[in-house]
């Protein structure tokens, strides 16, 4: 039986497992090939690799993960995750099984996009979340805004250093106060609701009773999803945002197992920052973390 499974590998699985091996801790790094930024082109934000594609960063990663012997790396997916005389059990699609006495969820959340026609295949290319991750990219241009209205003007006041001007779209759906406030925070309100967005030039085409161009998308999403159903298999505490409740330490309701990455924060905060650094400091520190308990 090892040390640790991690489930993930993402930024928070690469860097928990590199922690684990660097302290001679028996680890599994299951890596199931999806990822929250599988679609995006170049990382931001992330010093010493901004602009370094994501696909880049993870093939150093591993390479680098190579050159510890505790330390082994598995593609697949774990469909079911319980508890063993020991510890806890995996088991992959394909039916087999591994076990360790600690357990790291790392799977990482899946965004919701609204219905609009086109805008998946545009998910990471030309529509994005994350001001922090890709706003500085369109400095001086037009940006569109679509989503849930709820959260429009957070992401307006965010990217009005950035951007030229910012256009919201479906402002008929928008209560006056909502509209009011959004003017008085520097968007320009659309009427249209955008039914459809298509790759247009340099650009973004957005339909929207009529066609409107902007240099790209950012989308105010609701609450991401879990990935994977792990924190439901394992009955962990969860919270209002989606995410799994942790410490301090990455350490969820269940003994025995940590969460890292945008999949967990503590209660005091709203949210988890989707962000590598973030999510690589949380796997480092829950991987830390399991070492101080394995040491006894």
């Amino acid at each position: 039986m090892r040390d640790v499974i991690i489930i993930g590998a993402g930024p928070a699985g690469l860097q928990a497992a590199l922690t684990l091996g660097r302290m001679h801790r028996t680890a599994l790094l299951v890596d199931s090939g999806a990822y929250r930024n599988g679609t995006v082109r170049h990382m931001h934000n992330v010093i010493a690799n901004d602009g370094t594609p994501p696909a880049d960063f993870r093939r150093v990663a591993r390479e680098q993960l190579d050159g510890y012997a505790t330390v082994e790396a598995l593609a697949g997916t774990v469909d079911q995750v319980e508890s063993v005389d020991g510890g806890f059990g995996v088991t992959f699609e394909d039916g087999r099984t591994e076990s360790a006495s600690r357990l790291l969820l790392a799977t990482g959340m899946a965004d919701e996009l609204p219905d609009i026609e086109g805008l998946a295949s545009l998910w990471g290319l030309r529509a994005f979340s994350c001001p922090f991750c890709d706003g500085h990219e369109f400095a001086g241009r037009r940006i569109g805004l679509v989503g849930e209205s709820s959260r429009f003007e957070h992401l307006v006041r965010l990217l009005r250093p950035i951007a030229a001007e910012i256009v919201v779209f479906d402002g008929e759906a928008l209560e006056d106060g909502q509209r009011l406030s959004l003017q008085e925070a520097g968007a320009a309100i659309h009427p249209g609701r955008a039914s459809a967005v298509a790759e247009h030039g340099d650009g973004v085409r957005v339909t929207a009773g009529e066609a409107v161009d902007v240099a790209g998308l950012f989308v105010a999403t609701g609450p991401a999803r879990q990935r994977a159903p792990f924190a439901a298999q394992l009955g962990l505490t969860m919270l209002p945002s989606g995410a799994i409740e942790i410490d301090d330490f990455g350490r969820t309701s269940r003994p025995g197992v940590w969460a890292a990455g945008d999949i967990a924060h503590r209660a005091s905060l709203p949210g988890a920052m989707a962000s590598v650094l973030a999510a690589a400091a949380a796997g480092q520190l829950a991987a830390a973390s399991v070492v101080q308990e394995l040491a006894g």
